[in-house]
């Protein structure tokens, strides 16, 4: 047995121009294609079932695919939409008689669509069809709203859980390799600069996935910070992917007592302000802070700069 669709015919207004039936459930044409030689129309659901099983075309055997067919032309699709049709809730009582075309705008509004959706009045804030309406209980329907949600966030949890075991195995893997590769580079020179290279790559990419920061103060900022905001400094920076091998030397970098001699002194500071407008900063993430990574800024004079970055801490003054 075919699925079909079409629209019944029985219920249009005068008669309907057999052109305007479909030639496998006789029925109107509904979101019609044709054939692309022959040209004749079809239901798009009829004849995409009638191909699921033989690839001919229904009215002259003509072979045809499914991807062959196109849609009808302009003027079939005018003549369809010119046609008067009853509402589908016509058994529920509607009387209203359009114009094809505007069939499915009149049923979401239909005042006898039973599947309208209505808002609950009885307090829970649901939109029930109306035909439900009359056997809705909010707190039954409420509940299994809750269960449904709590099983989502149930399954939500356990694929999130998933995912951070198979990234904790990725990440156990990935340091095994790297202790695997500084343990070789010790004996083979060739491994060490292999090892070196991708140590540097990780920064790199580290580096570029930050965010371009615009530092608008830079009187504001803190050059002997204390342990506990480079405590939080240093957790936002491994929470962001900072590769575990520069932490400490980023870190140990955020005080003025590292810093290079461009920056080491507060006078040093005031006369190089105006190259502070040079540094490519990038932000840690939610931290009135900022890398300056040594692979952003090959353009800065070497007394500007440190390997493998500065931590600028402010108080204030980072967009």
């Amino acid at each position: 047995c075919l699925d079909v669709m079409g629209f019944d015919v029985t219920r249009f207004q005068g008669d309907v121009d057999e052109e305007l039936l479909c030639p496998i459930c006789s029925e109107v044409l509904e979101d019609p294609l044709q054939a692309p030689s022959c040209e004749h129309a079809f239901c798009s659901a009829c004849i995409n079932e009638w191909l699921s099983r033989q690839q001919t075309c229904p009215v002259d055997r003509q072979t045809i695919t499914s991807s062959q067919l196109k849609p009808v032309p302009r003027i079939l699709r005018s003549l369809l939409s010119k046609l008067y049709i009853w509402c589908d809730n016509k058994p529920h009582g509607c009387t209203s008689v359009v114009k094809l075309d505007a069939l499915s705008s009149h049923l979401e509004e239909c005042d006898f669509n039973p599947k309208r959706p209505i808002p609950c009045e009885q307090g829970c804030g649901l939109v029930v069809p109306k035909d439900e309406l009359k056997d809705h209980n909010c707190l039954r329907e409420l509940r299994s709203l809750i269960e449904t949600q709590s099983g989502k966030i149930g399954e939500l949890q356990q694929e999130l859980a998933e995912n951070k075991f198979t990234l904790n195995e990725q990440k156990r893997e990935i340091q095994l390799l790297k202790d695997f590769m500084r343990a070789m580079r010790i004996s083979n020179p060739q491994m060490r600069a292999i090892a070196d290279q991708m140590e540097q790559d990780e920064v790199v990419r580290w580096a570029s996935s930050l965010v371009r920061a615009r530092v608008t103060r830079w009187g504001g900022m803190i050059s002997t910070p204390d342990g506990m905001l480079q405590a939080v400094i240093r957790r936002s920076l491994s929470e962001s992917g900072c590769p575990p091998h520069i932490i400490d030397s980023l870190m140990e970098n955020a005080h003025e007592r590292r810093w290079p001699p461009g920056l080491s002194s507060l006078e040093t500071r005031q006369m190089n302000r105006r190259q502070y407008e040079s540094y490519v900063c990038k932000r840690v993430p939610g931290k009135q802070a900022v890398v300056v990574m040594a692979c952003d800024n090959r353009h800065m004079n070497d007394d500007m700069l440190l390997d493998p970055g500065l931590v600028m801490i402010f108080a204030h003054g980072i967009d």
